[in-house]
């Protein structure tokens, strides 16, 4: 579950236009959509400049005013001739909510368009505080039953229109929270968790109720070692420290390979060298959201893990193998180098909290934390591959377009189609890191969730969605969708993207069989995997911001495979054809946003 962190912008993205050029900044192959270094800083900061003075010219389409200040954050460069240039805001120097936008300009570096998230002037009412940041501090304290820290006065322009607030962050033993107070009213304006749950609050509720005890079946540590990572250097090496080809006996995938990193000789540590150094750690039970406080792991064998949770560390082995293969994902399919394509670690730590039964991508730390399950309702950690997968494109969306719930309850359960939209982008994508590992102990699937001992055998399903009765998942939009929580609704564009790459009707797919249906019975041929991953991942990087909803992801899509294949190719025909098929078509589209 995206448990969203709000931003502090302004500080940020200060590289942006460092003389040492973007951290992030990318190229794009016009065909298969991947993405690789950008060949010069000097290029990616003309490019920010060109797009900045676009934004100003052309203020009545882009929304920049007085007093607004754009602070690049990522740059695309496609060869066929698009620049993409995604900015955060400022006004009058304090941070933009919801005031992110992307410039799209050509090859001349001409101005071509622009894909904003707040569709009014950011300008708040008032520029004068009537709270004082205490005040809202202390507000901030009992909304979210914790310890606040300091409070910045932010402009929220979310919902519809702008006001000057103060962002905090309440923090108590096992959690976080970012509230933002109406710096004029004193009225909370947001209050939401800044991890990342897989599992949801309305989730763990229904498990309850019908009293499910998920007891997962793990491997026994024997499947073979060449579905695991290739290794690189050698044990005994002459110089410390080096990369080593380990083993890992996991609890979920069989043994498998790892690289680990030989720190003398007959010594180890769990620990990537050849993926920028990304590393697993024991939480020791802590409830920490420091990486740096994990304990390191290390033996003297190179061999992780036992396949049981007997050892502690076969956990740590799933773990790292998921987070590794979701990495290879994300370099080899697009060229992305790391979870926010800036060539630095993942990190995790297992064992993370008492008695946790989740697991969570952790904004704070930017590294994956790992529960060992209550002992009760769940009773293994949940460090299987597709959830790893998952929590980890979740990171990806926070780096990009940053999709936002638009409310959250009581509880903590979410809704809102920006939100249900990043469920389902962290399910598409959690299911082709499966189909990328081909890990005969996890069949490759467009499932979510299958290895988690539910009753009905999977946790959510891209071809038929409302097969899912646990989160009540829909198939297609209604004008309802609105109010539908994240996990349900992400059936709606997660089934959109099932039916563009195997299309409508009944298939079977290593031996899962499939029969997805379609709005009013529309028949759709889909065009592939790869290709339908290919159009989602361009339009995630250069065509969605932090409020994009389902038709303008229909939008952004459409425009990734124009740029791919062409505006009258049968992938764009299809991209089309694929959202008339849940019910999200030019002709329905909401006249206004709630």
């Amino acid at each position: 579950m995206r448990r969203p962190h709000i931003r502090t912008v302004a500080v940020a993205v200060a590289v942006a236009t460092a003389a040492t050029g973007l951290a992030g900044t990318a190229f794009a192959g016009p065909s298969t959509g991947v993405e690789r270094s950008a060949a010069s800083a000097t290029n990616a900061t003309l490019v920010v400049e060109a797009a900045r003075t676009a934004a100003f010219a052309h203020a009545s389409a882009t929304g920049v005013s007085k007093g607004d200040a754009l602070h690049a954050q990522d740059v695309l460069i496609d060869p066929e001739g698009a620049r993409h240039v995604r900015f955060v805001r400022t006004h009058n120097d304090l941070p933009v909510l919801g005031g992110d936008l992307i410039v799209h300009l050509d090859r001349g570096l001409g101005y071509t368009g622009v894909t904003r998230a707040a569709d009014h002037a950011v300008k708040p009412a008032t520029a004068k505080a009537q709270l004082t940041a205490d005040q809202a501090a202390a507000k901030a304290a009992k909304a979210a039953k914790g310890d606040a820290g300091s409070a910045q006065l932010v402009v929220d322009a979310r919902d519809g229109a702008s006001a000057l607030a103060y962002q905090v962050t309440v923090t108590d033993q096992d959690n976080s929270r970012t509230v933002v107070v109406d710096a004029v009213t004193g009225k909370v304006r947001s209050n939401t968790p800044t991890r990342d749950e897989f599992l949801s609050p309305k989730l763990l509720d229904a498990l309850r109720e019908r009293g499910e005890n998920l007891d997962p079946a793990t491997g026994a540590g024997s499947a073979s070692g060449a579905s695991g990572l290739v290794g690189s250097g050698a044990t005994g090496a002459a110089a410390y420290p080096s990369a080593a080809k380990g083993t890992g006996k996991t609890l979920f995938v069989g043994t498998v390979g790892l690289t680990t990193t030989q720190t003398s000789r007959g010594h180890y540590q769990l620990k990537d060298p050849n993926r920028y150094g990304t590393e697993t750690r024991d939480a020791k039970g802590s409830y920490t959201e420091k990486f740096s406080a994990g304990t390191k792991l290390t033996n003297t064998t190179n061999v992780w893990g036992n396949g049981k949770t007997t050892s502690r560390v076969s956990a740590a082995a799933d773990a790292q193998y998921g987070i590794t293969k979701t990495l290879d994902f994300y370099k080899s399919t697009f060229k992305r180098k790391g979870i926010a394509n800036n060539s630095k670690p993942a990190q995790a730590m297992v064992h993370w909290g008492k008695k946790v039964a989740n697991a969570f991508w952790d904004p704070t730390c930017n590294c994956m934390l790992y529960g060992d399950g209550d002992g009760d309702m769940f009773k293994k950690p949940l460090v299987v591959l597709d959830v790893t997968g998952h929590e980890l494109t979740h990171g990806v969306v926070e780096a990009t377009a940053n999709l936002q719930p638009t409310f959250v309850d009581s509880d903590g359960n979410q809704y809102g189609e920006p939100g249900s939209l990043n469920e389902s982008l962290a399910d598409i994508f959690g299911s082709n890191v499966e189909f990328y590992a081909k890990n005969t102990k996890d069949t490759p699937d467009y499932l979510i969730g299958e290895k988690l001992g539910l009753s009905q055998k999977f946790l959510r399903r891209l071809d038929h969605p409302s097969l899912d009765k646990l989160e009540g998942t829909i198939d297609y939009w209604s004008s309802d969708t609105y109010y539908t929580e994240v996990h349900a609704g992400s059936g709606v564009s997660s089934h959109a993207y099932y039916l563009l790459a195997e299309g409508s009707g009944k298939k079977t797919i290593n031996g899962v069989n499939y029969n997805s249906p379609t709005y009013h019975n529309i028949a759709v041929k889909g065009i592939g995997r790869t290709k339908a991953t290919a159009i989602y991942y361009r339009a995630l990087t250069r065509y969605m911001v932090s409020t994009t909803d389902f038709h303008q992801a229909r939008i952004a899509t459409l425009k990734a495979a124009k740029d791919l294949y062409g505006a009258n190719s049968t992938e764009y025909k299809t991209v089309d054809k694929s959202w008339a098929a849940v019910n999200v078509t030019a002709a329905n589209t909401p006249s206004a946003k709630h």
